[in-house]
């Protein structure tokens, strides 16, 4: 395929984050995403059929097959459109490397999805709430209050600020289209293997690893163009947010995930973390910022904004970038 250049590699990427603000995810044709999911389900159905009974060993092996198979198919395919593309016209390869592109980022996708908990939750409608936040979240939503119904898309927002934004636009960044869905891949996979219980421990164990490990630089990034975006919004503690990370982020379970919530709950001013259910087990996860006031729907908003104008100041880094580049 076409190396780009450092300029079109960064007109690409902005141009990609624009197309996720106005468009979001596509309707049509079948979000790249949910391919990587469907073969993911085909794959584990081979490597590991409900009548074999497989040592913690040879389940490792074969999560491994799974992470390899699924990451490498997924770059080698868009690699393989893009060069078509490409041989087509320049142009077209840039536009079809800016489409697939925004497939990976998924800022509009997450605040439309907050919004959704947040209008029925505004409203008192707690069961809706709880109903819409059940799609985003993978711990059980039937008895949450409306603190936890709202901690909980809040936490999915500021969480996949790193997987669903930062992330993927620096693996943009660095390789282009393919390398942005080799990660959504990975980040698919510990969606859809990564958990620690008894039918995952050993099986997702490399999915969840290679996510980490991913993940480790854009989530110290995301914390602090957080931070920098909680200076610009009003109400928000920019001084806050960095205090949290620095308290907070080494007691979440993830070594990536508690650094996004924790900035958001420091410079919103709340206490995310606490008592979660996940497939019937109750799990105390730490509790990051201080709750200087009882968290409320409102603070979903919080988030969003957070959010967005985290994403515009990497769109600007990316933009100003490209300007001091081309001069």
């Amino acid at each position: 395929m076409m190396f780009y250049t450092l300029q079109e590699t960064l007109l690409i990427t902005a141009a990609a984050i624009v197309i996720d603000w106005a468009i979001g995810d596509p309707r049509w044709p079948t979000h790249p995403v949910i391919l990587i999911g469907r073969l993911i389900g085909r794959l584990e159905r081979w490597l590991r059929p409900e009548s074999a009974v497989l040592s913690p060993g040879k389940l490792r092996l074969r999560g491994v097959a799974l992470a390899l198979i699924t990451v490498l198919t997924a770059y080698a395919v868009l690699a393989l459109v893009v060069f078509a593309a490409d041989w087509i016209h320049p142009y077209v390869g840039y536009a079809v490397s800016a489409w697939f592109v925004s497939t990976t980022i998924a800022v509009k996708g997450l605040k439309d999805a907050a919004m959704l908990v947040y209008r029925p939750l505004a409203a008192g409608d707690l069961d809706q709430a709880r109903r819409y936040a059940g799609y985003i979240v993978s711990r059980d939503t039937s008895a949450m209050d409306e603190r936890d119904t709202a901690r909980s898309a809040i936490e999915t927002v500021s969480e996949n600020t790193v997987d669903a934004f930062v992330s993927p636009v620096v693996f943009a960044l660095l390789g282009g289209a393919p390398l942005a869905m080799l990660y959504r891949a990975v980040n698919t996979l510990d969606s859809m293997v990564g958990y620690k219980n008894d039918r995952y421990l050993y099986f997702g164990w490399s999915s969840a690893r290679l996510d980490d490990v991913l993940n480790y630089i854009p989530a110290r990034l995301a914390a602090l163009a957080m931070t920098l975006a909680a200076a610009l919004l009003p109400g928000l503690s920019p001084a806050r947010a960095i205090r949290a990370v620095f308290i907070f982020a080494k007691l979440h379970p993830s070594p990536n995930s508690g650094l996004p919530e924790s900035a958001a709950a420091g410079a919103i001013g709340i206490e995310l973390g606490g008592r979660n259910v996940y497939f019937g087990r109750v799990s105390e996860r730490a509790r990051m910022g201080w709750p200087l006031r009882p968290l409320a729907a409102k603070d979903i908003l919080s988030a969003v904004r957070l959010l967005y104008v985290t994403s515009i100041l990497i769109f600007m880094g990316v933009i100003g970038t490209w300007l001091f580049v081309r001069s």
